[in-house]
């Protein structure tokens, strides 16, 4: 598929536990909670999903790859950092978001009123025009593990455009 033109369109996936204090940062807001939640980085389960929806849509790899959990540069790293990183990959190889959409699956704390700020907060260190961008939060009735408050998971696409496959292979 040689100089195929994007877009291309990407899924992310992450899912994190909680473990020790609160509060948690997800979307890179702040939120008072009782438990905060466990990952190399800050754990922001939102931005880590955003990220690999962008990497993946652009052929450039995956979080992991580029932000490694062996690597101690990124523990406890902003993900609102590490989602800036990825913006700049992007840029670098000709490729514009064209759009992103996540969703936050968690029973508690409340995420709904955040959603404005977390939307607001991904397009300043993207430096896109919040129409972009939405971010929707659901519960799972108490189903799997984040129904028995064992965690939290976000599901995220992105489009993308411009620059071509043959540039990164």
């Amino acid at each position: 598929m040689s100089g195929r033109r994007l877009p291309g369109i990407g899924l992310g996936v992450d899912v994190h536990r909680f473990g020790g204090p609160g509060p948690i940062r997800i979307g890179g807001i702040e939120i008072e909670y009782e438990h905060g939640l466990l990952g190399h980085s800050d754990g922001d389960v939102l931005c880590h999903a955003l990220a690999d929806a962008l990497l993946g849509a652009s052929g450039l790899g995956d979080i992991g790859e580029h932000f490694p959990s062996t690597d101690e540069r990124w523990r406890g790293a902003s993900s609102l950092d590490l989602l800036r990183r990825v913006g700049d990959l992007l840029a670098q190889a000709g490729i514009e978001i064209l759009g992103l959409d996540g969703t936050v699956i968690a029973e508690a704390p409340r995420l709904g009123p955040f959603r404005r700020a977390m939307e607001a907060a991904v397009a300043e260190v993207l430096a896109l025009d919040g129409a972009y961008i939405s971010v929707k939060v659901k519960s799972s009735d108490g189903l799997g593990l984040t129904g028995r408050g064992e965690g939290m998971a976000a599901l995220a696409v992105a489009r993308v455009g411009g620059g071509s496959r043959s540039d990164r292979e």
